[in-house]
């Protein structure tokens, strides 16, 4: 009788243990299944997203080519670099917030004695300038030349401004 019951049990020691085994085998194929799937999801999100930036950087200095070759002198050598001069561009532009009637390359002058100011700047190439502005109240967009002169000075002209209604 003993004998019996320590078969038995031995017997079903085995049979725990293979379910066991074929339940945490199915488990692992099932998760690695679902991880697969995830990564894939993942990896199309990230393809969309990067095409999607480099849509929206379609428009801008540093995805120019042919705007950044207009800052190389191919007779003298010399080169401006684009990102170095788009945040240069981009400060002497906002440096003009501080004047007392708002920047006045935002196209606007003050309206109810509020002053507007740039917030935002996206150099698009080598002669535009996207902009967006405020007076805290109102907001707008402008579209500004820019000029480089041979010693790096910069000069603006605002070539279209609008502003959004309350």
């Amino acid at each position: 009788m003993k004998q019996s019951i320590l078969q038995y049990a031995v017997i079903l020691l085995i049979l725990l243990n293979i379910f066991t085994y074929m339940f945490l085998r199915s488990q692992v194929k099932f998760e690695q299944k679902r991880a697969d799937n995830v990564d894939k999801k993942f990896a199309d999100t990230v393809l969309a997203l990067t095409n999607n930036l480099d849509d929206a950087n379609h428009f801008s200095i540093e995805k120019n080519q042919n705007a950044q070759d207009y800052f190389e002198n191919k007779q003298t050598g010399s080169y401006i670099d684009p990102q170095k001069m788009a945040v240069a561009v981009s400060d002497a532009l906002k440096d003009f917030n501080t004047n007392e009637k708002g920047n006045p390359y935002t196209g606007q002058e003050p309206i109810n004695g509020k002053k507007f100011i740039i917030n935002k700047v996206k150099i698009l190439n080598h002669r535009w300038i996207i902009i967006d502005f405020n007076n805290g109240d109102i907001w707008g967009e402008a579209i500004v030349k820019y000029f480089l002169d041979q010693k790096g000075a910069v000069t603006f002209a605002t070539t279209e401004s609008v502003i959004y209604p309350n």
